[in-house]
């Protein structure tokens, strides 16, 4: 993660779901279970509903690019409607929430994370006045990623200016990269699948809303592709400064890529935490990190380019289970880091 001139060390964050409705007490928990060398994030509260979830969420954060939510899911119209607006005020009132939270604290977390969906599944999980996929248009994916890029910049100016000099990192979050790079999305009657879009575009459009971020002040950009070699090989030849994988389904061939990216200075973000089944103990989660290390070849003292988080799922728990799990992440990071340090 960027720090500044201190000591890098293994830090912990999560997905970015959380349970509940209430963003005051959302941000109280995330912020008072990652603090220090952990990242917090701007926790997205999907159980109010639409525009609250992933796609709608940051749907809410284009400019100039209306929508609306049908019965086959949210599409681009010509003038915002009740939909946007409600998707719109459900992120304000998070962020007022954070300013609110962060304004009240001693010693402010010097880290933030936001997490937005990345063009290419916003493409696949949006659609046109005529109910096909944005995908399907290339002229329509350009105006969505550009539309995204010029939102992702505004969200990093409004969070920064409540986040009292918190180094802001921006997740974007790719889980159907893999479908779209392999041409496996079905068109809206399901009996085809649209064409697989070039890996070319897919990492001008992810280096498009980085660098618009990082323009805005952002930190840093991590880039989460899902599974698959294809969509992993794209993301590496993106500008990303960190890639999140889940550690479970991490190949050798692509831990070996992994690896050199590492030792180039490319940060890794491993979700390592499964928030359904019961909570690993701490020995479990750290040797399972450490055990890839190892085969690998890498050195403890290269645990200082990870950060270890979560599969999303943490909004379908209970706001205490939600908390134990970033209790128990925190406690791995600061296991590795002891790894790290003694190494």
């Amino acid at each position: 993660m960027p720090d500044g001139d201190r000591e890098r060390t293994v830090g912990a964050t999560a997905a970015g779901d959380w349970p509940g409705t209430d963003p005051l007490e959302a941000n109280r928990a995330v912020r008072g279970e990652l603090g220090g060398a952990n990242v917090p994030f701007l926790p997205s509260l999907t159980a109010r509903g639409p525009g609250s979830d992933a796609v709608g969420r940051t749907l809410g954060v284009l400019v100039e690019l209306p929508f609306d939510l049908q019965p086959h899911g949210w599409r681009l119209v010509q003038r915002p409607g009740k939909d946007q607006r409600r998707a719109e005020s459900a992120l304000s009132s998070d962020i007022n929430a954070l300013g609110d939270i962060a304004g009240a604290e001693d010693q402010p977390s010097p880290h933030l994370k936001l997490h937005l969906r990345g063009p290419l599944s916003l493409a696949a999980g949006t659609h046109l006045h005529n109910g096909e996929r944005v995908l399907v248009d290339s002229g329509a994916r350009r105006e969505l990623y550009a539309s995204l890029a010029a939102g992702a910049a505004d969200v990093v100016r409004r969070v920064s200016a409540v986040a009292r000099g918190a180094q802001v990192l921006l997740q974007l979050d790719e889980p159907d990269a893999g479908d779209v790079l392999a041409g496996r999305v079905p068109t809206a009657s399901g009996y085809r699948t649209l064409r697989a879009i070039d890996r070319r575009e897919a990492t001008e459009a992810w280096d498009l809303v980085a660098a618009s971020a990082l323009g805005a002040g952002a930190a840093g950009t991590v880039l989460v592709p899902g599974n698959g070699d294809v969509a992993l090989d794209a993301a590496r030849s993106s500008a990303a400064t960190a890639v999140s994988l889940e550690l479970r389904g991490i190949s050798d061939r692509q831990w070996e890529a992994l690896a050199e990216d590492i030792e180039s200075g490319r940060g890794l973000w491993l979700a390592i935490l499964d928030p359904r089944p019961k909570l690993p103990q701490v020995t479990v989660l750290a040797e399972s990190v450490l055990g890839a290390w190892r085969r690998v070849g890498l050195p403890a003292a290269a645990l200082s380019a990870l950060t270890v988080t979560s599969l999303p799922g943490l909004d379908a728990l209970s706001p205490a289970d939600a908390t134990r799990a970033l209790t128990r992440l925190a406690q791995v990071a600061d296991a590795l880091d002891q790894v790290r340090s003694e190494g």
